[in-house]
């Protein structure tokens, strides 16, 4: 039996909005969520002072103080878009069959915050203060652990690691789960909270973040010629999976197919891009492949768009050689000009975007895309456009040469 996957449920917790119907208002509206953050975060001694923060966001609101003291942010911020995304598609997960369900969660880094404080407590207090939650806390797998906790999943369940590819490895790699038989549903996608000293540090050293702190909104501008690197921001994002015909037994609203799916490695260097982006073109060729979809026939690109000045020219060379002249006929935009650029959790966010940009015929523009780029000479998309969209990809390259591509359809 041939066994397809769609997704019915969607959980953003983002920088501009925390739900499907906030996010996707102010995706629409073009509202940026990047500002300063020297407010809340000791950015002493680093030239930027700049990110994309979750605002007003408060654990309480959605757990007990004693769960809430014993996970990382990351894996709070996993929690609620979790419990979103099942909200969303109208799910009791206990009402399914727990050995049939799985969670394939990505993120960049993992409890960064709890690092960066229990270090501050090892040396300032010594280790008998250090939390005996440090360990269960940092893990990356930890966050898919805590979703089967709470919701009692005994499917497949672990945590992918590829930077900044993380999220759509993940969606990718649930979706095969489901594709072979293993599973029926999966919670899927990425979750990132490490908007700290030492990530601003670490980042700000490799010169790879922007440091337009004078103009926060007009920072992150994927493809422009004047684009100085990625602005960071938090957030998750997480779809609901379902075999198609699992999903129609219920009475599910389907959102999307998911049809194709690619992965690739650039071989070539742990931070920087292939400069011909072949590695890029590989994972998209991929799943244009394997979804039977011509390039011809895709409608809308949702870039991974970094405004990094070696990443959008190599996405670029990517596009072209995959797409060769239908290229420069293809509607490309780049959510990051508005949310920031939340790393392990990128995807995640950007596929429920992609999704929902198939389900309202809407795509949202590529903001601050004001002094084109003769390296980077395709259709960003300035201003948002209406229009049908029945295919349409979402890709996501991290450090590593780490590269994935999803293709979603309208469902049938």
């Amino acid at each position: 039996m041939d066994r397809r996957v769609v997704v019915t449920g969607l959980g953003p917790l983002t920088p501009i909005g925390t739900g499907k119907a906030a996010f996707w208002e102010a995706l629409c509206a073009g509202r940026s969520g990047v500002r300063r953050v020297d407010d809340r975060i000791d950015l002493s001694g680093i030239d930027v002072r700049i990110g994309a923060p979750v605002l007003d966001f408060d654990p309480l609101d959605y757990m007990d103080r004693r769960r809430a003291r014993r996970i990382d942010r990351a894996a709070q911020f996993a929690l609620v878009a979790t419990r979103l995304a099942l909200i969303d598609a109208e799910l009791e997960p206990r009402d399914l069959e727990p050995e049939r369900v799985g969670v394939v969660v990505g993120t960049g880094i993992g409890g960064l915050q709890t690092i960066e404080e229990t270090f501050v407590t090892l040396i300032e207090n010594g280790p008998r203060r250090v939390s005996p939650f440090f360990i269960p806390r940092l893990m990356p797998n930890a966050i898919a652990g805590e979703i089967a906790i709470e919701y009692g999943l005994r499917g497949p369940n672990f945590g992918v690691v590829s930077a900044c590819a993380s999220a759509t490895h993940a969606i990718g790699i649930a979706g095969e789960l489901i594709r072979s038989g293993l599973l029926d549903c999966a919670v899927a996608g990425g979750s990132e909270a490490v908007l700290v000293r030492i990530a601003y540090a670490g980042f700000a050293r490799m010169g790879a973040i922007s440091k337009r702190n004078d103009q926060p909104e007009r920072a992150s501008r994927p493809f422009d010629r004047e684009r100085d690197g990625f602005v960071m921001g938090e957030g998750a994002g997480i779809l609901i999976l379902e075999e198609r015909e699992h999903a129609l037994a219920r009475g599910a609203h389907i959102d999307a197919e998911l049809v194709g799916f690619g992965m690739s490695d650039d071989a070539e260097h742990i931070t920087a891009p292939a400069e011909d982006g072949a590695g890029a073109a590989q994972a998209i060729a991929v799943a244009l492949k394997r979804s039977g979809v011509s390039p011809q026939k895709i409608d809308y690109l949702n870039a991974h768009g970094t405004s990094t000045p070696l990443n959008d020219k190599a996405e670029t060379e990517a596009i072209k050689g995959v797409f060769g002249e239908a290229a420069y006929n293809l509607k490309i935009s780049s959510t990051k000009s508005q949310i920031g650029h939340l790393l392990g959790a990128a995807g995640g966010v950007e596929a429920i975007a992609t999704i929902l940009s198939i389900e309202h015929g809407f795509i949202p523009a590529t903001l601050n895309y004001e002094n084109p780029d003769p390296e980077c000479d395709l259709d960003y998309t300035p201003k948002p456009v209406k229009r049908t969209i029945d295919t349409a990809l979402s890709n996501s390259f991290g450090f590593g040469g780490q590269n994935a591509a999803l293709l979603f359809r309208k469902p049938e």
